[in-house]
Order: structure tokens, then sequence, then C-alpha cells
């Protein structure tokens, strides 16, 4: 279901379809409004959570969301690589973070 707030969409999932680096509950950004969320108060996943998250799928439309936020200085890349190395086992960190790398040169 999405919900709009201050002229974003909130999109809540099931927070078990993803694979998140270590500690992100900790990083969740609190998002209310007392139109867009009904005064309640969702937790956000943090961007480079997100996007570590989003490159551990591996989907193209991913990697151009993930170069996106890259381009538009968004998501630090030095950040972004700190979280792929908190992803769980299974998930090929060190290609991860190689794809990072070379986006990161190829933007300047």
């Amino acid at each position: 279901m999405f919900h709009q707030t201050h002229g974003f969409y909130v999109h809540g999932v099931s927070i078990e379809s993803a694979a998140l680096p270590a500690g992100w509950e900790d990083r969740t950004v609190p998002i209310s409004h007392p139109v867009g969320t009904l005064g309640g108060v969702g937790h956000c996943i943090e961007i480079h959570d997100l996007a570590a998250s989003k490159l551990a799928a591996w989907r193209e439309k991913d990697r151009v969301f993930v170069t996106t936020l890259i381009i538009e200085r968004l998501v630090a890349p030095g950040v972004l690589l700190e979280r792929i190395g908190d992803l769980p086992t299974g998930v090929d960190r060190d290609m991860l973070a190689r794809w990072v790398e070379v986006v990161a040169a190829d933007l300047g």
C-alpha cells in the first residue's frame, strides 16, 4: 500500500523479504504526518541501508536506482561500501563492493 507524505509516496513492505545490513534497525528514519500517515509513525530504512539491500537483490532496476543515488549524491560510496560489508552471509559482498567502486570511479 502506498501513502503520500509531504509529496512523497511511502510503500510499506515486509522487512523479511530484504537482505539488510547489520544494525539497520538502529538507523531507521521516523516519518510522521497528520494526514499522510494518519498521525502514525513509520520507520523508513536509511538510504545507505536501502541501497545496499537493493544491490543485494541484484536486479537491473535496482542497480540503476543505486547509480542514480550516487550521481545525485544522496548516497556516499564509502558509507555504502561499509553497509555492503555488513550484509548477511550468502550475499556476494565482494562483487557488490567491486560494482560500487567501479561505478563511483566512472562517475568521478
